[in-house]
């Protein structure tokens, strides 16, 4: 089975970590893999990609003519594209070496159509000891309580997530117009969007599999209280938006609610109690406040998506 992984790349300001991201790919224990590299209307990046990979017979180069966003850009990648199955990575992204590897087995053994991985931290500048691993999706990483197992699931992390091409193609790839209706760029949902339209359309599911692991560079600035609290506001802002853009696609947020108050909330308090730490407190009142953060965005975005 061929598969194509698409990346990504709009600037030189991170060209090294694009090529943390490339060597990883090329380096997979999978032997059939195309990489699709695309240049998002910059030409110094498109000219950095063919002096650096034009040669490389499992590399194929796009260069969009006009800055066009992540989303289209990741279509246009697929277009392009000659595997059979389309995977999705990030540039800030690190691949396991057996990452399309696990991916493959689950589409050759299950017949799936769509299959996603575990996000797993990489923690640049440290890990934010403030930061409790139920609310790691605030910078990109796999939280806890996401999935207790493999199985189906509404949608995995856009960096570690692949469809069969021609699904793909036939769904219309990612609605580009998310992250911009009215004008919007906080609202986010291109994954939860199209995979709505997956188990619509085609009555199946993206199937996680934690094995298929991709490690997301966490860098300073990420792990900063305001900056978290700010990106746990908008991302209940797009929780609103997405119930109502696709009412469908929302549930798995309540089920988290509902393990967090009834499973983590209780377990943390009992493991404080007995086990009292200054790290663990703090993690106990910042569970508590980006709680608040995401329920704030929540209720703003109420005023807006009725």
């Amino acid at each position: 089975m061929r598969v194509s992984v698409v990346v990504c790349e709009h600037t030189l300001d991170r060209y090294q970590d694009l090529r943390d991201a490339v060597n990883s790919i090329l380096a997979q224990s999978h032997d059939d893999i195309e990489l699709v590299l695309v240049a998002d209307g910059n030409e110094d990046v498109c000219q950095q990609f063919y002096e650096e990979y034009d040669d490389h017979e499992s590399v194929s180069i796009h260069c969009n003519k006009n800055n066009v966003g992540l989303l289209e850009s990741r279509n246009n990648g697929a277009r392009v594209a000659t595997g059979d199955v389309v995977a999705f990575m990030d540039d800030d992204a690190v691949a396991d070496p057996a990452w399309v590897a696990e991916l493959v087995e689950v589409y050759e053994n299950l017949d799936a159509l769509s299959v996603g991985g575990k996000m797993i931290p990489l923690w640049v500048a440290g890990r934010p000891r403030f930061l409790p691993e139920e609310f790691y999706f605030l910078v990109g990483v796999t939280q806890r309580g996401f999935a207790d197992e493999k199985g189906e699931v509404r949608n995995t992390f856009g960096s570690n997530i692949s469809f069969r091409r021609e699904v793909f193609l036939d769904l219309g790839g990612f609605d580009t117009t998310i992250g911009g209706r009215q004008g919007d760029e906080n609202l986010q949902g291109g994954e939860t969007e199209l995979c709505a339209r997956l188990r619509s359309e085609y009555n199946q599911s993206v199937y996680y599999n934690p094995e298929a692991e991709v490690a997301h560079k966490v860098f300073d600035y990420r792990t900063k209280p305001l900056w978290l609290l700010d990106r746990a506001f908008w991302q209940g802002y797009s929780k609103r938006g997405m119930e109502v853009l696709v009412p469908e696609s929302t549930g798995e947020e309540y089920d988290f609610l509902g393990r967090l108050f009834r499973k983590f909330v209780p377990a943390r308090t009992r493991n404080l109690v007995r086990n009292p730490s200054l790290e663990k407190a703090v993690q106990f009142i910042m569970l508590f406040a980006f709680t608040g953060a995401v329920g704030f965005g929540y209720l703003y975005g109420m005023t807006k998506w009725r």
